[in-house]
């Protein structure tokens, strides 16, 4: 029998081939575009291809730290190795990755050592990004927003955000079952429908209510909101659940109607373009059939794995095509295009989104707060992402 590696690599090799004639007919890249059936998420990089260098990121070690340690907890969980093996990487090694790269960074002397050590023990890898031959990522960014609400609704506050209907059915990895009838599971409504037909509400799952539309698909949008209600407290809400319909972009429907420009799409301009068009609003809500259940949290928000998400160190990718927990390093921008802050450091990717469904798809998560809100509404960034295993 072969080596397990050994097929990975020669999959590889097919995956770039098929690839190839295609990317080439391609002006320009379609990072929304599925690998190839049986083509590989993770590539060994090329001979002539040299791994990051991360001897700065070192000295952010108590910021990484965190993150890192929610990703081995979260590892050492009984329900993680049901997730493994994927692209190669089994359970054993995933953990004992996350391990030793914290023990390198506690007990290096210092960037240089520790950027050398982990270059001679670890295997890096590159995601196959939207071409399937490693020609890299789309970033965009996400965090928990913080919106003005109420728990009582009112004529200033009339759009709720609801907790899980209990007629709503997840496995116990999260994946959406649908909804519960005597017959079986059926799909759950899309938004149109859920909103139409107030089929949610007065069944006392109304959590908070927002201002208007978008700050409520702000919400559903990020997976999380803190709410903060009239005496200046937060009321926080972490992902519950969704109705297990597909995401679809706002800002794309309205480039495609031509209601902003290519260039000019941003969490602003969306606000601004709702004021001025109030009565199409919930018309291009609705195109998004996705929608988003809360629950009330404590501290931080949780991402898939059911961990704490970690500002500038938590990614979301496709769960499907990546190993959960891993340690990433993510090559890209946060910000407007042209004028973003370069972000070049360790992640660890524990967490998805609705529309990170490819390799060509990645979301970084920012934190809370007004700056992050108008940061992950304008990021959009080319770049690359690689994965960091101990060598077998």
């Amino acid at each position: 029998m072969s080596h397990p590696y050994l097929k990975h690599l020669a999959a590889a090799a097919c995956a770039t081939l098929l690839v190839v004639a295609s990317a080439c007919k391609t002006t320009q890249p379609d990072y929304g575009r599925a690998l190839p059936d049986g083509a590989p998420a993770l590539l060994p990089l090329g001979p002539d291809e040299v791994p990051p260098r991360f001897t700065h990121d070192y000295w952010a070690k108590q910021e990484m730290l965190p993150a890192l340690e929610q990703s081995i907890a979260w590892m050492k969980k009984k329900s993680s190795p049901q997730f493994f093996p994927i692209e190669g990487v089994t359970h054993e090694r995933a953990l004992k990755s996350l391990e030793r790269f914290k023990e390198l960074l506690e007990t290096a002397k210092d960037g240089d050592d520790f950027e050398a050590q982990v270059l001679a023990e670890f295997e890096v890898l590159k995601s196959a990004g939207w071409d399937g031959a490693g020609g890299g990522v789309l970033y965009t960014a996400y965090c928990t927003p913080i919106l003005d609400g109420s728990r009582t609704q009112s004529a200033t506050y009339r759009h709720p955000l609801y907790a899980s209907p209990k007629d709503l059915a997840k496995a116990e990895d999260g994946t959406i079952l649908g909804r519960k009838t005597n017959a079986g599971y059926e799909p759950y409504p899309e938004r149109a429908v859920i909103e139409a037909s107030a089929m949610l509400a007065g069944k006392g799952l109304e959590l908070a209510w927002l201002k208007d539309p978008i700050d409520a698909y702000i919400a559903h949008v990020n997976g999380s909101a803190f709410v903060r209600l009239e005496d200046g407290t937060l009321f926080k809400l972490g992902y519950s659940a969704k109705n297990g319909r597909e995401y679809s972009s706002l800002g794309q429907a309205l480039v495609a109607d031509g209601e902003l420009p290519k260039d000019g799409v941003s969490l602003r301009a969306i606000r601004l373009w709702a004021s001025a068009n109030p009565e199409k609003v919930q018309d291009y809500l609705n195109r998004n059939e996705s929608f988003v259940f809360f629950t009330p949290i404590e501290g931080a928000p949780r991402g898939s794995l059911n961990v704490p998400v970690s500002a500038n160190r938590s990614l979301a990718t496709d769960k499907s095509l990546f190993p959960r927990g891993s340690i990433v390093y993510v090559s890209g921008k946060v910000g407007p295009r042209g004028e973003g802050t370069t972000i070049d450091h360790f992640m660890f990717d524990q967490d998805t989104g609705g529309a990170i469904r490819t390799a060509g798809r990645a979301d970084i998560y920012l934190g809370s707060g007004d700056e992050a809100e108008q940061l992950a509404g304008s990021t959009r960034s080319e770049g690359q992402l690689y994965y960091f295993f101990l060598k077998e």
